[in-house]
Order: structure tokens, then C-alpha cells, then sequence
């Protein structure tokens, strides 16, 4: 008797005629396993909208830092232009934004 529950607790190793182990059969899904799943996917896109936010926020930070920038330099360019065309007309030249040597 000892013996015989030994046997049992033993695994099964299924082989099949083509010399590959089976595996263990599959037990069907629970109603549990099929709404764990669903609440998975729903987290699983949650976070890819959260990370999409995550990426967008960076964007507009980047922007909003570089855009101030941007105006300061080309109102620097602007003044700049502005300057060389008011100084070659009061010596009565023409405006050339091309150095010419």
C-alpha cells in the first residue's frame, strides 16, 4: 500500500510516437481568468495612454522653453537687419544682407 501511493504522486511523462514530450493539458479558463484578462488589456492600454501624455508633456515642455528662444533670437536678427539698413541709408548705399569682399 505504501508503495502504491508513491506511484502516484509520480509525474506522467507522455512521450509521443515522433519522440516529443506532451505537455500538460490545458484546464479551461474560469470566469475568473477571462475577467483577469480583460482587466489586464485596460491596464495594459492605460499605461500606453498614460506614457502617450508622458511624451506629450515633454514635447510641449520643450517647446514652451525653446519657444522664448527662438523669439529672442530672431528679434536679435531683426534689430540687426534693421540697424544695417537704416546706417547704409543715411550713407547712401544699398542694403546688402550679403558680406561682399
Amino acid at each position: 500500500m505504501l508503495m502504491d501511493q508513491q506511484f502516484r504522486q509520480r509525474p506522467v511523462i507522455d512521450m509521443t510516437p515522433e519522440g516529443e514530450f506532451r505537455g500538460t493539458p490545458a484546464r479551461p479558463a474560469t470566469l475568473a481568468d477571462k475577467v483577469m484578462a480583460r482587466v489586464g488589456g485596460v491596464a495594459a492600454l492605460v499605461a500606453l495612454v498614460a506614457g502617450g501624455v508622458v511624451v506629450a508633456g515633454i514635447a510641449i515642455a520643450f517647446f514652451a522653453i525653446a519657444l522664448p528662444i527662438a523669439v529672442l533670437a530672431g528679434a536679435i536678427a531683426f534689430a540687426s537687419l534693421w540697424w544695417r539698413m537704416k546706417k547704409a541709408g543715411r550713407q547712401g548705399r544699398g542694403f546688402s544682407s550679403m558680406m561682399r569682399r
